[in-house]
C-alpha cells in the first residue's frame, strides 16, 4: 500500500508535489498543535471529527478535513466527510463545496476511484447540490472511473437527499437504460424509500413487481419501507397485505420488522396498540431487543404517559438490554418536563456513568428542578459534574450555580 502511495506521489508533476508537500506541512499542526508526534491515519481521523463537531468557520472545516486526509475506505472518514458537509451546507458555503470537490480530484489521485467518485455524488445530494451530483455522474469517464450500479445507486440516493423525488423518478426510469446499468436491490429500496417520503408508497407494489420481473429478490428493508410508509399515510389495511408478500416471497417476519411496526405506532400515538403488537410478538416466543424496548419508551413520552416509560426502561434495564444514549436522554428530558425530577437524576447519573451526557437544555432544567424541590446539593453535585466533563462550558455553568436558591 505505502509504495503504491509512493508511486502515485512520483507521477504527479513537481509544482503539484511540491504543493502537497507545502499544505501537509501548512496543516498538520491544526490536528496536533501541542505535539511534534505525527499521527496515525486513525488518529488523525479521530481528531478532524472531534473538530467538525463544534467548528463553525467555514474556511477551517475544509483545512481540517485537507489536514486529516480523508479517504472513503473507512467509516470514520466517512462520517468526518459527511459531517463536514452537513455543517458547509447549514453555513450556506456551497461554492466552497463545489471548489473543495473539485481540489480533491486535482490533488488527490488516490480519490479518482469509483468509491470516492459516488461518496462525492451523494455528499452533492446532501448539500442540496443536484445538479453538481448529475454533472459529476456525467464526468466519471473524463476522470478514469467506470459507471456502475453502484454509483447509479448514489446518483438515486443523491436524489432522496436533496429531496428531489420527481429526479428520483426520472433516473430510474431513464438511467438504467441509457447507461448499461443494471439496478439491483439497492437501486430498487433507494426507489421506494423516495416514494414513501413523497407520500407515494402506493406505487412501491409496481416496484416490486418490476423486481420480480427482473429476478431481483425483494429483501426485509424493502417490505419494511413499505410498512413504515403504509403506516405514515394511515393505510392499515397495506400493512397487512405487505405482511402477506413477505411471506409470498419466504422474508423472515423478523424483530426488524415488528420494531419497524412498532416506531410507526408510537410515531402516530397508538403506544397502547404498540405494546400489545409486543405482548403478540412475545406470546408467539419471539423475544424483543433494546430498540424495541426504546421506541415504546418514546413513544409514552410523547403521550405524556411517563409512569409506562418509567416500567418499560426499568424492565429494559433489568432484563439485560442495553439501550442507546438516545433513549436515556429521551426518557430524563420529558421527566423533567413533566416535573419528576428524582427520577430524571436516577436517569441522568445511569446515562453519565457510561460517558452519555444529556444535553444542556435538559441539564439545566434537571438542576433547576432540583434546586427547586429543597436539593440544592444534588444540583450542585450535577453542575460539578458538568464543569469537569465539559470545560469549555463553566462560565454558563457558573452563572446557572449563581441562580440557584441559597
Amino acid at each position: 500500500m505505502a509504495s503504491n502511495s509512493i508511486t502515485r506521489f512520483r507521477s504527479l508533476t513537481k509544482p503539484t508535489r511540491q504543493t502537497l508537500i507545502q499544505s501537509h506541512r501548512h496543516f498538520s499542526s491544526i490536528l496536533n498543535p501541542d505535539s511534534t508526534t505525527p499521527l496515525t491515519s486513525k488518529q488523525k481521523s479521530r481528531a478532524a471529527l472531534s473538530l467538525l463537531k463544534s467548528e463553525k468557520n467555514p474556511e477551517r472545516i475544509i483545512d481540517i478535513c485537507r489536514a486529516a486526509s480523508l479517504t472513503p475506505d473507512t467509516h470514520l472518514d466517512r462520517v468526518a466527510f459527511s459531517l463536514a458537509i452537513s455543517k458547509l451546507t447549514e453555513l450556506n458555503y456551497y461554492e466552497g463545496i463545489r471548489n473543495f470537490v473539485d481540489e480533491l480530484f486535482k490533488t488527490r489521485p488516490d480519490l479518482k476511484t469509483e468509491r470516492f467518485v459516488s461518496n462525492a455524488i451523494v455528499y452533492f445530494g446532501q448539500a442540496g447540490l443536484l445538479n453538481d451530483a448529475h454533472q459529476l455522474f456525467d464526468k466519471m469517464p473524463q476522470l478514469g472511473v467506470g459507471r456502475n450500479v453502484r454509483s447509479l445507486n448514489a446518483l438515486l440516493f443523491s436524489c432522496v437527499a436533496a429531496k428531489e423525488y420527481d429526479e428520483v423518478k426520472r433516473v430510474y426510469l431513464d438511467f438504467p437504460g441509457k447507461y448499461g446499468v443494471e439496478m439491483n436491490v439497492d437501486s430498487y429500496n433507494t426507489v421506494i424509500k423516495a416514494f414513501c417520503e413523497s407520500g407515494s408508497v402506493s406505487s412501491c407494489y409496481s416496484v416490486t413487481a418490476e423486481m420480480v420481473r427482473k429476478k431481483c429478490r425483494p429483501n426485509a428493508t424493502t417490505f419494511g419501507l413499505m410498512i413504515a410508509g403504509f403506516y405514515k399515510e394511515g393505510k392499515f389495511d397495506d400493512v397487512g397485505r405487505v405482511l402477506e408478500m413477505m411471506k409470498k416471497h419466504d422474508v423472515h417476519i423478523g424483530i426488524g420488522t415488528y420494531n419497524i411496526r412498532i416506531q410507526s405506532l408510537c410515531k402516530l400515538k397508538r403506544t397502547v396498540e404498540a405494546k400489545a403488537l409486543l405482548d403478540g410478538m412475545q406470546s408467539r416466543g419471539m423475544k424483543p431487543n433494546a430498540v424495541t424496548y426504546s421506541h415504546l419508551i418514546h413513544g409514552f413520552c410523547r403521550e405524556g404517559k411517563l409512569n409506562e416509560a418509567k416500567e418499560l426502561f426499568k424492565k429494559t434495564i433489568n432484563g439485560g438490554f442495553k439501550p442507546e444514549s438516545e433513549c436515556y436522554f429521551t426518557l430524563a428530558h420529558y421527566l423533567c418536563k413533566s416535573g419528576d425530577f428524582e427520577a430524571a437524576l436516577d436517569v441522568c447519573k445511569k446515562s453519565m456513568e457510561k460517558d452519555w451526557f444529556p444535553n444542556f437544555s435538559t441539564m439545566k432544567l434537571l438542576v433547576e428542578g432540583l434546586a427547586n424541590g429543597s436539593k440544592v446539593d444534588e444540583a450542585k453535585e450535577v453542575i460539578e459534574t458538568m464543569k469537569n466533563k465539559f470545560p469549555n462550558k463553566v462560565d454558563v455553568w457558573n452563572e446557572v450555580e449563581e441562580k440557584l436558591p441559597k
